[in-house]
């Protein structure tokens, strides 16, 4: 899956995304929970929510004083971000290329938004967000867990569901030092995983 295919396929349905899923309400506790001790657990400097979607994630950590910008590679959720969102950073963008200077990010919020990566193109993106964030900087990612690396159907394009050993260990190899991780299984979802890492070096 190609990032433009999924931005495309995501283009089409955004209103109907953004109005089920594109708000802080219809997130988790848990993962408000994690996120918020994530970034503040960061060191002083800019965090980029890769992939932001709607931008409601955005939006929340910038409530909560956190130096955030938005990224993705969807002009329609881009442009409804900005109209809810007025007082956010928002702008194109996405994981394999994050047009920011080496070691200029704090920390990197990846959450949910590799899910469609094909997983050969995995350690390109996982490489550019080493690139990007500061020696001790933190990665934190969401993803679909799984028992097996394979393909599913998701509601709007192809995603993979990734054993949380396996994406640990492929995250380490871009030259992250995995600090936390965790699974779990809500009624009606997904089995989710997280992993948080921080930059070696």
């Amino acid at each position: 899956m190609t990032v433009e295919r999924a931005s495309a396929a995501y283009g089409q349905r955004a209103a109907e995304y953004t109005g089920l899923l594109g708000n802080i309400e219809a997130t988790a506790a848990p993962d408000r929970d994690l996120i918020a001790a994530w970034a503040h657990a960061q060191p002083d400097g800019p965090i980029l929510d890769v992939g932001c979607g709607p931008g409601h994630w955005t939006n929340w950590l910038h409530e909560r004083g956190i130096d955030v910008e938005g990224i993705d590679p969807t002009p329609e959720f881009l442009d409804d971000a900005r109209v809810r969102f007025p007082d956010v950073r928002f702008r194109a963008g996405r994981a394999d290329r994050l047009d920011v200077p080496d070691a200029g990010l704090a920390g990197v919020l990846a959450w949910y938004s590799l899910i469609h990566l094909h997983p050969d193109r995995m350690p390109e993106a996982l490489a550019e967000f080493a690139r990007a964030i500061e020696p001790g900087g933190g990665l934190l990612v969401g993803f679909c867990d799984g028992p097996e690396l394979e393909p599913f159907d998701h509601a709007v394009t192809t995603a993979y569901f990734w054993p949380i050993e396996q994406l640990s260990r492929t995250i380490e190899d871009a030259g992250f030092a995995v600090a936390d991780h965790n699974t779990r299984a809500d009624p009606g979802a997904r089995p989710h995983g997280a992993i948080a890492a921080h930059r070696i070096g």
